[in-house]
C-alpha cells in the first residue's frame, strides 16, 4: 500500500484528466515520461504497483499496465521480479547536468538592435486569435471549420502511409527531392482541374504557398526591383516584396480584379490573384486575362499567379488559369492545399520553366532541404485514393450555402453595406458606411464573441480606407451565420 509520503508525491505528480482528449493510457504515459526526464522521480524507488497507480488514479488496472509495458519497451522503466517497476537509470546517460548561469552587475546583453539587419515583426500583418474555435461567432479567412475535414478519410491515408514499405520511402533524407507519389498526383489531379500542364520538372513541393513566394521573391528580386501587386492585396505577399525591395508599386482593382494599364509596363514582376482576388474576391474574366498576358510579352515582365482559391468555385463555369492561356513562359503558378484540405499542413506547390525550378529547388534545399517527407505522401495517398475531389464536390456545396445564407443577413441587416458580386471563395469583402472605423468595431466585436478582419490591413497607402471588412464562412457552422451577422449590424449600427 501507499504511505502517506508517497501518496503525496505520486499525487502531485500524476493526476489523470477526463477533460482532455486523449486517452488514459497515453496520459499516464506522457506524465510517467515528463516526470522521469525532468528529474522528479527518485531512481531507487519502486513505482506504484499497477493495481495502487489504478486505484490511485481511479483507472482500469489494466490501463495501467499497458502503460508500464510501453514504458519498458521505450526504455523508460525495468521490472525486476517480486519487486516492481523501477526507472531504467541508462535512459538519463549522456545528459549534461549544469547550473543554470548567472549574470553579474556587469553582464552586457548584445545589442540586438544593432546586429538585426531587418524588422518583420513591424511589418503590419494580419493578426488572428489562436483561440479562435472558442468565439461563437468566427467569421475568419484562412481558417476551416473541423466539421468539415474529411477525419476518416485522413487517418485511413495516414494508416496506409505507415506501411513498411511506405515508411521505407519517406524515412531517407530525399536531399531535395520531392515524393514521386505526389508530383504525380499534382499532374494528374490538380493542374488538369485548372486547365495547367507541366513536365516533373516543372513542380516544386513548398511548405504551403508563402514559402514558394519568398523563395521567388530571393531568387528574383533585388533592392532597385519593380514589382507591381494589387492594392488591395494579399499583406503577406506586399510583405516579402517589401523586404527585398523598396519599390513595391501598388496595381488599382475593379470589380474584374487587376487593371492592366501603364503602372505595370514599368514593372519586372507583377503579382495577381485572378481567380478570386484577394481580398475583394472577384474573378478576372477571359479577356482582362488575354490582355494582361499580351501587356507582358510586349512590355517584357513576368506575372507570378496566385491561385490559392481555385477550387472553391460554385457560381458559373470556372475560368482557367492564367497559366493555362501562358504561350510564352511568362506566368509563374503558386497553388495551395490550404484553402480546400487544412491550412495547418503547410503544403504548396510551383510550377515554372525547369531553369527557374532547377533554382528554387537549389534554394529550398538551402531553407528546409524538403518539406517533410511522411506528410508529402499522405497527401499524395489522399488525391491518388480521389478524397480530394470528393472533398471538393463536398465543401463547394457547404460553402455555397453559407454564401448564400450571408449574402442574404448582409442584405437584411446591412443593406446600406455594398458588396462587389463574388463567384465562389470563402469570403465577402464588405465596404460599410463612410465614417465607420472598423478597426474599433474589431475590437468591440472581439468583445461580443465575433471574430472580423478590418480591411485597413489589405491596402498598401499609409492612411488606408476604414470602412472596409473581410468576413469569411469557411470557418463558421452555416446556423451562426444569420445571428452572427445581425449582431454585428447592431454594434455598427451603434458606432455610426
Amino acid at each position: 500500500m501507499l504511505n502517506r509520503s508517497d501518496h503525496m508525491m505520486w499525487n502531485q505528480l500524476f493526476r489523470i484528466s477526463k477533460d482532455r482528449k486523449i486517452s488514459y493510457q497515453r496520459q499516464l504515459r506522457e506524465m510517467i515520461v515528463s516526470a522521469i526526464l525532468d528529474d522528479k522521480l527518485p531512481l531507487e524507488i519502486a513505482l506504484p504497483s499497477s493495481r495502487e497507480l489504478a486505484r490511485h488514479l481511479g483507472i482500469a488496472r489494466n490501463t495501467v499496465v499497458l502503460a508500464y509495458q510501453q514504458l519498458i519497451d521505450e526504455g523508460y522503466l525495468v521490472a525486476r521480479e517480486r519487486s516492481g517497476y523501477y526507472i531504467d537509470k541508462t535512459i538519463l546517460d549522456g545528459r549534461v547536468r549544469v547550473e543554470p548561469l548567472k549574470f553579474d552587475g556587469d553582464h552586457k546583453p548584445p545589442d540586438w538592435k544593432r546586429h538585426i539587419k531587418f524588422h518583420p515583426s513591424q511589418q503590419r500583418n494580419i493578426v488572428k486569435p489562436v483561440d479562435w474555435k472558442k468565439y461563437r461567432y468566427p467569421f475568419l479567412f484562412g481558417q476551416l471549420d473541423p466539421d468539415l475535414f474529411p477525419v476518416a478519410d485522413w487517418r485511413e491515408c495516414c494508416r496506409q502511409a505507415l506501411s513498411v514499405s511506405d515508411i521505407q520511402d519517406v524515412t531517407p533524407d530525399a536531399i531535395d527531392t520531392d515524393d514521386p507519389l505526389l508530383i504525380e498526383q499534382i499532374q494528374a489531379r490538380i493542374l488538369p482541374r485548372r486547365g495547367v500542364w507541366a513536365a516533373r520538372d516543372e513542380i516544386l513541393i513548398t511548405m504551403g504557398a508563402q514559402q514558394a513566394l519568398y523563395i521567388l521573391a530571393d531568387l528574383l528580386i533585388q533592392k532597385g526591383t519593380r514589382v507591381g501587386i494589387e492594392n488591395p492585396g494579399y499583406p503577406d505577399a506586399r510583405n516579402i516584396f517589401e523586404l527585398k525591395s523598396p519599390r513595391v508599386v501598388p496595381l488599382e482593382v475593379d470589380e474584374h480584379g487587376v487593371i492592366p494599364g501603364a503602372e505595370l509596363n514599368s514593372c519586372e514582376f507583377v503579382y495577381v490573384t485572378p481567380s478570386h482576388q484577394s481580398p475583394t474576391t472577384v474573378t478576372m474574366p477571359l479577356e482582362r486575362r488575354e490582355i494582361l498576358l499580351k501587356q507582358a510579352e510586349q512590355n517584357d515582365f513576368l506575372i507570378i499567379e496566385d491561385d490559392y482559391e481555385s477550387e472553391i468555385n460554385f457560381v458559373g463555369e470556372p475560368t482557367p488559369a492564367l497559366k493555362s492561356l501562358d504561350g510564352n513562359e511568362r506566368v509563374i503558378y503558386v497553388g495551395s492545399l490550404s484553402k480546400t484540405l487544412a491550412p495547418g499542413l503547410r503544403l504548396g506547390y510551383m510550377v515554372a520553366p525547369k531553369a527557374l525550378i532547377r533554382e528554387a529547388r537549389a534554394l529550398r534545399r538551402l531553407m528546409v532541404r524538403h518539406p517533410p517527407a511522411n506528410n508529402q505522401r499522405i497527401v499524395a495517398l489522399f488525391l491518388s485514393m480521389g478524397h480530394h475531389d470528393s472533398l471538393i464536390h463536398r465543401l463547394s456545396q457547404t460553402y455555397k450555402e453559407r454564401w448564400q445564407i450571408m449574402g442574404k443577413a448582409l442584405n437584411r441587416h446591412l443593406p446600406e453595406s455594398s458588396r462587389i458580386p463574388s463567384f465562389g471563395g470563402t469570403s465577402y469583402w464588405v465596404e460599410g458606411p463612410a465614417r465607420l472605423d472598423t478597426r474599433k468595431l474589431k475590437e468591440s466585436a472581439r468583445s461580443a464573441g465575433i471574430l472580423i478582419e478590418s480591411g485597413d490591413i489589405y491596402f498598401m497607402q499609409e492612411q488606408p480606407p476604414l470602412n472596409f471588412i473581410r468576413l469569411g464562412y469557411s470557418s463558421i457552422s452555416a446556423r451562426q451565420i444569420e445571428p452572427g451577422i445581425r449582431k454585428l449590424a447592431g454594434l455598427i449600427h451603434d458606432m455610426i
